[in-house]
C-alpha cells in the first residue's frame, strides 16, 4: 500500500509539474495520465525513474516515452469518447493505455513479438478490454479496421506512409515524427476533403519506423 501511495504521489507530481507546467489542458489527458502506473511498463529495476522527465528503455532497442511527449501526442489528437484510434509501435503498451482511457476502442500494431506480448500481458492485468493487438509491419497501419478517427505513431518515418492517410477519416487527426535518424520534427496531420493541413509541433528524438512505408531494415 505505502508503495502504491508513493506512485500515485509521484504520478500526481508528475502530471503538475511536467505536464500542466508545460501547458498541456486537455482534462481527459492529464487525469489519464495521473491515473495510469507508468512504472507497471518499465522493468522492476527501474521503477525509480519511471516518473523522471526522460524516456526509458524496454529491451529490443526501443524505450518508453518522456511523459511529457506523450501528453503532448494525446492531446494533439483531439480524442473523444467515441474515437476509433490506431496506434502504430505498441512498445510498452504505456502509451496505449492511455489512449484506451480516452477512446472508445483502440488498435495497436507492433513489429516486435516480445514487446507485443509483454504489452498485453500488462494490459490485460490492468483490465483493458478495449484493445485490439496486431503483430505486423505498422507503416501499413491495420486496413481491416479502417477508417480511424485519430492515429499515433510512436517511432519516426522519413515521410508520411501513405496508408495511414489512406486509413484516416476525413477531419481525422494524425500525429507523427518526420526526420532522420538525428533530426526528427513532431507533426500533427488533419485529413480534409481536398488534402491535409500540417502543424508542426516540437522537435523530437524516437526510434525508426521500420517497414515497408518507413525505414527499410
Amino acid at each position: 500500500m505505502e508503495n502504491m501511495n508513493q506512485h500515485k504521489r509521484l504520478r500526481d507530481e508528475m502530471v503538475k509539474t511536467q505536464l500542466e507546467g508545460r501547458g498541456i489542458k486537455d482534462r481527459a489527458v492529464l487525469e489519464a495520465m495521473g491515473k495510469v502506473g507508468r512504472h507497471l511498463f518499465v522493468n522492476e529495476a527501474l521503477y525509480g525513474q519511471a516518473y523522471k522527465d526522460y524516456p526509458l528503455p524496454i529491451g529490443e532497442n526501443q524505450t518508453i516515452s518522456q511523459p511529457y511527449i506523450v501528453a503532448l501526442m494525446t492531446e494533439a489528437l483531439e480524442i473523444s469518447k467515441d474515437d476509433r484510434v490506431l496506434e502504430i509501435g505498441t512498445g510498452s503498451g504505456y502509451q496505449t493505455a492511455i489512449l484506451a482511457e480516452i477512446a472508445k476502442k483502440v488498435y495497436t500494431v507492433e513489429r516486435i513479438a516480445s514487446l507485443l506480448s509483454d504489452a498485453k500481458k500488462v494490459l490485460s492485468r490492468l483490465g483493458y478490454f478495449n484493445i485490439s493487438f496486431k503483430l505486423d509491419d505498422g507503416s501499413a497501419g491495420w486496413k481491416e479496421n479502417e477508417q480511424y478517427d485519430a492515429i499515433i505513431v510512436t517511432a519516426a518515418s522519413p515521410d508520411i506512409p501513405a496508408p495511414l492517410l489512406e486509413q484516416l477519416k476525413i477531419k481525422g487527426r494524425l500525429v507523427i515524427p518526420i526526420g532522420d535518424e538525428f533530426s526528427q520534427t513532431l507533426y500533427k496531420i488533419k485529413k480534409y476533403e481536398k488534402g491535409t493541413a500540417k502543424i508542426n509541433l516540437c522537435g523530437v528524438r524516437f526510434v525508426k519506423l521500420y517497414g515497408k512505408h518507413g525505414w527499410k531494415m
